[in-house]
């Protein structure tokens, strides 16, 4: 029996996190690791400097442990002190708000929890479903606006295949994202990864006592070229799903560098 271990940055109550195990349900063995609470936007990030906890908790007849920490930090756990073996398939989301473009690929918790499965040679897969309004991305109680139906079934999909076939050469993990009006019949398009989704700004406030703060801001990029990520979900209306690498190893001819040093 295949054992697949579940796993995202909303937190370990999160409805996107338990569509995610249901897609997967009839699979295999299925172990939910997750934050305790929205992590949202931290990446890759690893906890060095403080220790971590897990405790068990009731998640619709799925063995679930809410974890301390960042997504990564769950995968570990879930791994080495949880399932105490190395998983064959790890799906990371089902994450409210679309993960797309090099913006949110080195930024996205969900896309960073699947990268840290993938460096134990772990199939991996990170799945998003469009938000409805960008607020919701960060919001504790998204799970009324948000149907994960759609995204479930085509999660389930792609999850049997890669279990039956594994990934392809030189894939790490297949970044899936749904927009929020797909269908069952909706098309599903291999992408790639579009430069930016954001124009980045940063807003100025001030404090009561007129000391200034800032949040950094932006809004979305909703054109990019023909095969984007971008362009796939927010003006193609279709499903995308980009292969994503762990090296980045910038793809030149090295000896083109080394006049430079």
């Amino acid at each position: 029996m295949h054992r697949i271990l579940v796993s995202n940055d909303d937190g370990v109550y999160a409805p996107g996190l338990k569509a995610a195990a249901r897609s997967v349900a009839d699979l295999g063995e299925v172990v939910v690791a997750a934050p305790s609470g929205q992590k949202s936007g931290v990446g890759r990030s690893v906890s060095v400097f403080e220790p971590l906890r897990y405790a068990e908790v009731n998640l619709n007849g799925f063995r679930a442990y809410a974890v301390t920490g960042t997504p990564v930090d769950s995968v570990i756990i879930g791994i080495f002190a949880i399932m105490k073996q190395m998983p064959d398939l790890c799906v990371s989301g089902i994450n409210v708000g679309e993960n797309i473009s090099t913006d949110t690929v080195t930024t996205s918790g969900t896309i960073g929890a699947a990268l840290e499965a993938a460096s134990y040679g772990i199939a991996s897969i990170a799945a998003s479903i469009q938000a409805v309004d960008q607020g919701d991305k960060f919001d504790m109680h998204h799970g009324a606006k948000h149907s994960f139906a759609v995204a479930e079934k085509v999660l389930r999909r792609v999850a049997s295949r890669v279990l039956d076939r594994g990934m392809p050469e030189g894939v790490d993990v297949l970044n899936l994202n749904v927009p929020a009006d797909a269908t069952e019949e909706t098309e599903i398009v291999v992408t790639r990864l579009a430069r930016k989704i954001f124009k980045t700004k940063v807003q100025e406030r001030f404090d009561p006592r007129g000391r200034p703060y800032y949040w950094i801001d932006g809004d979305l990029i909703c054109c990019d070229e023909e095969g984007t990520d971008v362009q796939t979900l927010y003006q193609d209306r279709k499903i995308s799903l980009t292969p994503l690498s762990l090296d980045s190893t910038a793809r030149i001819d090295l000896r083109e560098m080394e006049g430079l040093f």
